[in-house]
């Protein structure tokens, strides 16, 4: 298993460098760009080592994303068909249903949770706002918010479900 002594080629990069512009629009860490990249483009499971000798990352920025990605179900633990090896190796799902439920449930559902508790913060700020006006105005905005996150919630379940979540 693993690569070898291979290094990353051109079109690997490309891929590598596709995922982390995708990462970065979700406000992810590159390095879960980069190992998810790697790992869709490779034709074997790899290693830890694999990540860091490949990407020329530290170990804990492989690790960390892996951490991650596992999280989000977006990789497994593959097979070591070798057994003499004690590494971890690691696939990736390229199940477009499982990565966007995992997005969801470990990304979205969290922030969408705990900004119930941060809509009536908002609410009890707004409240002592003195000037009516302004007072007002934050409390439409607020309102704004609000209705965005309830729509949210309300809308999750049937993207989760329409993928097979």
């Amino acid at each position: 298993m693993g690569t070898g002594t291979r290094e990353l080629d051109a079109l690997g990069r490309q891929v590598v460098d596709f995922f982390v512009d995708g990462v970065r629009v979700l406000g992810l860490p590159p390095s879960v760009g980069q190992i998810y990249g790697l790992l869709f483009i490779s034709r074997t499971p790899l290693s830890l080592d694999d990540f860091v000798r490949l990407l020329r990352i530290s170990k804990g920025s492989a690790s960390q994303g892996l951490r991650m990605l596992k999280g989000l179900g977006a990789v497994r633990e593959a097979d070591d068909h070798n057994g003499a090896e004690r590494r971890v190796y690691y696939e990736p799902a390229v199940e477009l249903k499982r990565l966007v439920g995992g997005f969801i449930r470990e990304q979205i559902r969290p922030h969408l949770d705990s900004g119930k508790s941060k809509i009536t913060r908002l609410y009890r700020s707004a409240d002592l706002i003195d000037d009516a006006s302004q007072r007002q105005f934050v409390t439409e905005r607020i309102e704004r918010i609000d209705h965005w996150m309830r729509s949210s919630s309300r809308v999750l379940p049937v993207v989760q479900k329409l993928l097979g979540k």
